[in-house]
């Protein structure tokens, strides 16, 4: 039997549907890194490589309450970074790469963070899914953030074929208005981390199973499928949801809350 060619047109039509889907289902998505300003959002991003983003939240607490803004950390003894990074992981590179971010800040940019990719991606340490944080998170500058959680459903969801980041960021791009980027990035990794995961999607328990092409890579039976599921979508964690459901604009806060307290 001949395999039926998806057109460009049903492809979009598709990926706006599980988009909708997502956003009703993760009417609370946000950043999941805790920032305050545009500095503190490119940091936060640059630590958070190969680590989870509850211990950068932990790390950058006491970073910022020591160096606040790009001037002071750019004062800062590598020794005295690295202590405090330590938690994170490769936290030699990274805190070069701080310390050499903000010199950067201070000497290039007056010690403020850019509002574009091009001076964006300058900055020790900054790729093109940092920049587009920072650009969508604390400038209101539409981008798409391929991390592996987005790349990983990007791919699953037929959007594109490839592993290069900047060809997944144009792929998607192609498929989405510029005013979703954003958010849809979000809801894309949310869905990663909590039903989506990279070795037992809970495809059973799955919003977007009607419009998804990988559906049944992951456990299929409902009952199962549910008990994969992570965070607030968890089983036992009912209330936490609700709570987000109720107050999304409070969502990064009530998120927060619900980490300081061991369930």
């Amino acid at each position: 039997m001949d395999t039926v060619v998806e057109t460009p047109l049903a492809l979009k039509r598709r990926a706006r549907k599980i988009n909708k889907a997502l956003a009703e289902l993760y009417p609370y998505a946000h950043a999941e890194l805790d920032f305050r300003n545009p500095f503190e959002l490119v940091v936060a991003t640059v630590l958070s490589a190969q680590t989870t983003d509850v211990l950068v939240n932990q790390v950058t607490k006491i970073l910022f309450a020591r160096y606040p803004d790009a001037r002071s950390m750019a004062e800062a003894e590598l020794a005295e970074l690295e202590a405090i990074l330590q938690p994170t992981g490769f936290f030699r590179a990274k805190a070069k790469n701080v310390l050499a971010l903000s010199t950067r800040l201070v000497d290039e940019f007056d010690g403020e963070v850019p509002g574009r990719l091009e001076d964006l991606v300058t900055l020790p340490g900054v790729g093109r899914k940092t920049a587009n944080v920072v650009l969508g998170n604390a400038f209101g500058v539409p981008g798409i953030t391929v991390d592996t959680h987005f790349g990983r459903l990007a791919r699953r969801f037929g959007w594109t074929t490839s592993e290069d980041p900047v060809k997944i960021e144009f792929d998607v791009a192609e498929l989405f208005e510029p005013k979703d980027w954003t958010m849809l990035s979000h809801r894309v990794v949310f869905h990663g981390r909590r039903v989506c995961h990279a070795r037992r999607p809970a495809c059973g328990a799955c919003a977007v199973a009607n419009w998804c092409p990988s559906y049944g890579e992951g456990e299929k039976d409902p009952v199962k499928a549910a008990k994969l599921l992570k965070y607030e979508l968890a089983p036992g964690n009912e209330a936490l949801l609700e709570k987000l459901l109720a107050e999304t604009h409070r969502a990064a806060e009530i998120r927060m809350e619900s980490q300081r307290r061991p369930a």
